[in-house]
């Protein structure tokens, strides 16, 4: 693991994800009782539902391994085949990992990276549980992947690099990754206008998956900048149109923001799930 400017983010995600796999805080850091559904195996379907999962996906996987913590399904975005080596950038307990192995077939293989042991603890046993000898999981940060160059396929991740401090290094190492002609598919949180300076410096909304979230065309751009081709908006849905005040996170953040409900409103309605893919040059 690396130690730089950024390492103080780092560790209060890991700390707060770390929690989540121990079953002490759930849904972007979350508390158990949060409105967001997440936190239990019914809440998470029900999220997992909201974002794009189907039933038959969702009762697949190994118990526990569906935390409800994605904002789309880049599983269903990117068309796997037989035969393919897929990585996950912040696999968490395993969810998309699972589905991508069972797409992939024995033949194929699925490698999983997260920086929270406790996560990789709980997707090696649920890999164990669920006989998938073809996924494997290794702990590292996606902004410096313990991937080989041109080694994958595909690169999925969910709902994760919005809470990286380095987005431009993050896409620079997923690009390296791939092999030539390879593809990229991304669930992630986008901002249509800025945050106020408030909510952007809320420990709380960093964790809650807002406060690193960029702008979407800068997004976009960095993506291209990275030197990936094909970048395609393939949908976009609003993620918070009505925010739940009586979300535990949420009353965080507008207390520790002095954000009004009026105005946090208006800050949900700004906040979109952005599903987007890209290829790298063949």
């Amino acid at each position: 693991m690396t130690s730089d400017n950024f390492s103080p983010i780092r560790k209060m995600v890991r700390d707060q994800y770390g929690q989540v796999a121990l079953g002490q805080g759930s849904c972007c850091g979350r508390p158990e009782t949060s409105a967001c559904g997440c936190g239990d195996d019914a809440g998470a379907r029900l999220e997992s539902k909201a974002r794009g999962y189907s039933d038959e996906q969702i009762a697949s996987v190994p118990e526990g391994a569906n935390l409800g913590l994605g904002c789309g399904n880049p599983v269903a975005l990117a068309a796997l085949e037989a035969g393919q080596t897929v990585l996950d950038l912040g696999a968490g307990a395993g969810f998309d990992c699972f589905l991508a192995a069972r797409a992939v077939g024995p033949e194929g293989r699925v490698i999983g990276v997260d920086m929270t042991p406790e996560m990789l603890d709980k997707a090696r046993r649920n890999a164990e549980a669920g006989g998938y000898s073809n996924v494997s999981f290794r702990l590292g940060e996606i902004e410096h992947l313990p991937v080989a160059d041109a080694s994958v396929d595909v690169v999925i991740s969910n709902c994760v690099i919005n809470l990286s401090p380095d987005k431009p290094r993050v896409f620079a190492e997923a690009l390296r990754t791939l092999r030539p002609g390879g593809r990229l598919m991304i669930s992630d949180i986008v901002l249509l206008k800025p945050l106020p300076d408030t909510l952007r410096d809320s420990v709380s909304a960093y964790v809650g998956c807002v406060a690193g979230a960029v702008l979407r065309d800068d997004y976009l751009a960095m993506l291209r900048a990275a030197g990936f081709q094909e970048v395609t908006v393939c949908s976009e849905t609003v993620w918070a149109e009505d925010l739940p005040t009586q979300d535990p996170l949420v009353a965080s953040i507008l207390k520790e923001t002095r954000l009004t409900p009026a105005a946090a409103a208006d800050i949900g309605r700004s906040i979109v799930s952005l599903q987007v893919s890209a290829r790298k040059a063949a």
